[in-house]
């Protein structure tokens, strides 16, 4: 039976079944779903866990005797395989046919895939769990859907949401759900159940793991001083280049969306609205566009792609130096160290 996340707790409501599949790529609401079944299953009296994780070499005939036996410690049993790739292979295939079959009522089996294509998706095993469980089916939340649902869940945590409070969360934590997860939650802990946009910007701003945000925020000031500030403290707190990195590109790609719609003749009041660059923020981005040159945008995104080669060891280079050179393009300093490296070649 094919679900979406949204319908999960209904269906758990009205009774368990003997398989469930979840497959997706957005790691909040797999776990969120993972967590929904496994605390059902345990109330009602699945008191063991028993966990594999399919990797090269794995034991499918092992699993399959598993499945058939009884436990010592508890007389139902919640099975969880995880399936990172989505790919169980052909004696995997089988295996999951012949659970699906034959299901024990002593016993669930929860399967949680990567994402499955569009070949996957007809393959016989994925079928054989669907129809004897429930298929779980995790979309991506779109960019334009998430002040929605982070206002969902602000409310679902008791907060009130005050203006423009959900699209600057959204911009912040876009592309990283589980990050705005744990921001709501932090806000959850507040006294205040009324969440204004200076909380947002406080609560950002005191969590070292967020500073990638301040990051993009001094370079669209163009506070070269605070950018290099920023990004030195980065790197001797630890923090994973590839974050950087996303912020930098994230930043850079919407403001070249942005200015090419200007470019093109459309209003910039309106294209700012489109694009839910919230009252406060507005006059930041009006600053970078109106200083950086067209043709800087798709120089950057170029800078941009070599950084990233870099960043996963396909091009020799310095990390942090192909960083810094990115954060200043965006703060407005093309110097010429970046035709000296490539970087903008």
């Amino acid at each position: 039976m094919p679900l979406n996340a949204d319908q999960l707790a209904g269906q758990l409501k009205r009774g368990l079944a003997s398989v469930y599949l979840i497959s997706g790529d957005d790691p909040l609401t797999t776990q969120e779903c993972a967590d929904a079944i496994r605390t059902a299953a345990q109330a009602a009296g699945f008191g063991n866990r028993e966990l594999y994780t399919v990797e090269s070499g794995f034991d499918w005939s092992a699993l399959y005797a598993d499945t058939r036996s009884g436990s010592l410690f508890a007389a139902r049993r919640l099975i969880e395989l995880r399936l990172p790739t989505a790919k169980p292979g052909e004696e995997g295939a089988k295996t999951l046919v012949e659970l699906a079959a034959d299901p024990s009522p002593d016993l669930i089996l929860l399967v949680i895939a990567g994402k499955l294509d569009k070949q996957a998706k007809s393959a016989k095993w994925v079928t054989a769990l669907d129809n004897a469980g429930v298929m779980i089916t995790i979309y991506p939340v779109e960019p334009r859907q998430l002040p929605a649902w982070i206002e969902r869940r602000m409310r679902a945590r008791g907060l009130t949401p005050g203006p423009g409070v959900t699209e600057m969360l959204a911009h912040y934590t876009e592309g990283n759900m589980l990050a705005c997860a744990q921001e709501i939650d932090k806000l959850a802990m507040l006294d205040s159940r009324q969440v204004s946009a200076d909380d947002i910007a406080g609560n950002l701003s005191d969590n070292a793991r967020f500073s990638v945000y301040a990051l993009t925020d001094a370079c669209l000031a163009g506070d070269v001083g605070v950018v290099l500030r920023i990004l030195r403290s980065l790197k001797t707190d630890g923090e994973a280049p590839a974050l950087v990195l996303w912020a930098l590109v994230r930043e850079i790609r919407e403001l070249a969306r942005i200015a090419a719609a200007i470019v093109a003749g459309r209003n910039e009041a309106q294209v700012l609205d489109e694009y839910r660059v919230w009252q406060r923020r507005k006059p930041l981005v009006q600053k970078v566009l109106r200083r950086t040159p067209a043709d800087a945008w798709p120089q950057m995104i170029r800078a941009a792609a070599r950084a990233d080669r870099v960043v996963k060891g396909r091009r020799a280079g310095d990390v942090w130096l192909e960083l810094e050179l990115l954060a200043l393009a965006l703060g407005g300093l093309r110097s010429g160290a970046f035709t000296i490296n490539g970087a903008m070649s």
